[in-house]
């Protein structure tokens, strides 16, 4: 059974019954908050696992939590959860710095499916060849310890985009198409879109800048890594 602690960050107070009957029935701990600044804290002084974060809230809004997170180098994975179906809000949570989306109203057992998916990646990292560093160019990336170097520098990479940039280095030279991407950094069970590819991409990107390391775009089929 499960034992991490996933934090939601909701409102409307039927969206965390609901969730918390789901989760805990999986065997996670659950914690809840009604608005972004006492989600902030419950994230400094609980240090939950996972956030499930819902754009719409008082005080602070999802975005504007998901963007300070990141901004004080916390790195804990996010799903965003947005009430419309809107490519506007999807798009800027990625940018801002969550690992994935939700639109309003959810089967909370694709809820819990994608938790699992997230909560998965370091188990599964942990255990396939944990000592096999990998090195292109200037470029290295140590599984085990989940860092990464560009030479001197190490790197400051969130749970996706390590994910997407060690499936890009262990197929390094190769055509990796967008569906291929989501299954192998995000999962078999992902319901997302390959929109989430490209957003984390372009972010991936402007951490390798100035590197001899580059992620080329394969017009109308995917991307590659090439030094």
């Amino acid at each position: 059974m499960a034992d991490e602690l996933i934090l939601l960050v909701d409102d409307e107070p039927n969206i965390i019954q609901l969730a918390r009957m789901y989760l805990e029935r999986e065997g996670y701990r659950f914690i809840s908050a009604a608005d972004g600044k006492e989600a902030m804290e419950m994230i400094r002084t609980k240090k939950p696992d996972l956030v499930v974060l819902d754009v719409m809230l008082p005080e602070l809004d999802g975005l504007e939590v998901c963007k300070r997170l990141r901004r004080e180098k916390n790195n804990v994975p996010v799903i965003m959860l947005t009430a419309r179906d809107d490519d506007i809000d999807k798009i800027l949570g990625l940018e801002l710095g969550a690992d994935d989306y939700m639109t309003k109203p959810f089967n909370p057992r694709e809820l819990t499916a994608r938790v699992k998916v997230i909560l998965r990646r370091t188990e599964r990292f942990s255990m396939e060849n944990p000592s096999e560093t990998l090195r292109f160019g200037d470029l290295v990336i140590d599984p085990a310890r989940r860092e990464v170097f560009l030479g001197e520098k190490e790197l400051s990479l969130r749970t996706q985009e390590f994910e997407v940039l060690w499936v890009l280095a262990k197929n390094k030279g190769l055509v990796m198409t967008r569906e291929k991407l989501l299954n192998l950094a995000w999962g078999f069970e992902y319901f997302g879109q390959t929109r989430t590819v490209d957003v984390h991409i372009a972010q991936l990107r402007a951490k390798l800048e100035g590197s001899g390391v580059h992620i080329d775009t394969v017009t109308g089929i995917g991307y590659k890594l090439t030094s």
